[in-house]
């Protein structure tokens, strides 16, 4: 394990780095205006081409990933494979200007990109001895690579006469003259570390493929979990908050950009905020599972995104303000969609438990994201002008109020339905004491 555990982390760092260069800055490029070396595309378009792309992604990932690649491939041999078409994507990508071109490869892109995720996660489990152990320690490097490409391409892409300061992103300098139209160059980089990534992969410990027989009614099983309320109801409210969350990737850069000024090259770090808070809540999530209980605790991750947007649609709040609520995405994904992944693990039976984890997830991820494309378009015909200038109270403010009715409903009529009665009490009558206690 010695030796292995520095391969599967510096696999999992390759990951999501891969992600992290592009991911946070995109929309900016995307939707600035052409004289500022954008491509003026309006939030509803880039809304479609990260939208459709990431449900194109989480719809056909469990086909490639756990029906081809499981079954009949190396999963080493076949994650190369996607990588380096992934990468040869990117490259491409990078130098369309159109909007159908952006959302045909973007679509493309996340098909070979979605399965790859799953495909790290199967090896590093098939290569460990305690999961619950090991594999925290190993996927904590992802989120290490996400923050570190968000850094370093600002660092030597967007900015120059670099100077040292004691806070984070450490490494400050003067802002290059076209800083967004050079934006674009992240997917070259992304591309490029694809392929050095494929390479790598290629020494990544021998996963031979698993030629284990897959029970032909377990996904009709994991689907009749929808008898259960509780799995309903999750399902039911996963599903607005999977909408704004997939809104904030797509209109945070823009926003911070144009609403609060902040420098491209700041956009990246400002919102890895929120990877290193995700990376403590994570660490928390167990305590505070076993203290609160799971509707308690996916509570205070959708009072986390209704608290985010109240204080992004208080655009006269101080900027430091604005840019450190970034630090609540920790407790929005921890404790609502990694809890709500952990309960469906929980509730579903043990035959069926990998296909109600793909159910769930072509439900939230795949639903989600297509039906924030339509929303956000709906959206900004209310709160965009005709100059094209978004009133970003108003779009905030909405999201807010989605995410706080979604969590009221939540709490009220959802229930644990794998402990007993007296079991969810006592954690009522717990989270019922912390509130008495708080100031």
């Amino acid at each position: 394990m010695g030796a292995i555990r520095p391969r599967l982390s510096g696999m999992m760092f390759l990951q999501y780095a891969v992600w992290g260069f592009w991911l946070p800055i995109l929309a900016r490029f995307l939707q600035a205006p052409i004289a500022e070396g954008g491509l003026e595309f309006s939030p509803g378009q880039v809304g479609w081409i990260l939208g459709l792309a990431a449900s194109s992604g989480a719809i056909t990932a469990p086909f490639l990933a756990g029906q081809i690649a499981d079954r009949y491939f190396a999963t080493e041999k076949f994650l190369a494979v996607l990588l380096l078409i992934g990468g040869g994507i990117l490259w491409v990508v990078s130098y369309q200007t159109t909007f159908t071109a952006w959302l045909v490869l973007s679509v493309l892109y996340s098909i070979v990109y979605q399965p790859t995720i799953a495909l790290t996660n199967s090896l590093a489990f098939s290569h460990i001895k305690d999961p619950d152990k090991d594999f925290p320690l190993i996927r904590v490097w992802g989120t290490i690579g996400w923050i570190a490409a968000s850094w370093i391409f600002p660092w030597v892409v967007l900015q120059t006469n670099l100077q040292f300061q004691a806070l984070p992103p450490f490494l400050v300098g003067d802002e290059v003259a076209d800083s967004t139209a050079k934006i674009v160059y992240a997917m070259k980089w992304s591309g490029t570390v694809s392929v050095l990534y494929a390479v790598y992969a290629m020494f990544l410990p021998h996963t031979p493929p698993k030629r284990d027989n897959v029970e032909s009614l377990a996904f009709a099983k994991a689907f009749a979990l929808l008898r259960h309320p509780s799995f309903a109801l999750l399902v039911a409210a996963s599903l607005p908050i999977s909408v704004i969350h997939q809104i904030y990737f797509v209109q945070t850069s823009p926003f911070l950009g144009e609403a609060l000024g902040l420098k491209n090259s700041h956009i990246g770090p400002a919102m890895s905020i929120g990877q290193f808070a995700e990376i403590g809540v994570l660490a928390l999530l167990p305590f505070m599972l076993k203290s609160l209980g799971f509707r308690w605790t996916m509570c205070i991750g959708g009072m986390a995104y209704f608290l985010r947007y109240a204080i992004f649609g208080t655009v006269d709040l101080p900027v430091a303000v604005i840019v450190s609520s970034q630090a609540l995405h920790g407790f929005c994904f921890a404790c609502f969609f990694a809890t709500a992944f952990i309960y469906v693990d929980r509730i579903a039976p043990a035959d069926v438990r990998s296909s109600a984890q793909t159910v769930f997830g072509i439900i939230i991820l795949g639903l989600g994201p297509i039906i924030s494309a339509p929303t956000l378009t709906y959206l900004s015909s209310i709160f965009q002008d005709a100059d094209g200038v978004m009133n970003y109270s108003g779009l905030w403010y909405s999201l807010a109020g989605v995410a706080l009715f979604t969590t009221v409903i939540f709490g009220l009529f959802w229930r644990d339905e794998t402990q007993g009665p007296d079991e969810e009490a006592k954690h009522d009558a717990e989270a019922e004491a912390i509130a008495e206690s708080t100031p």
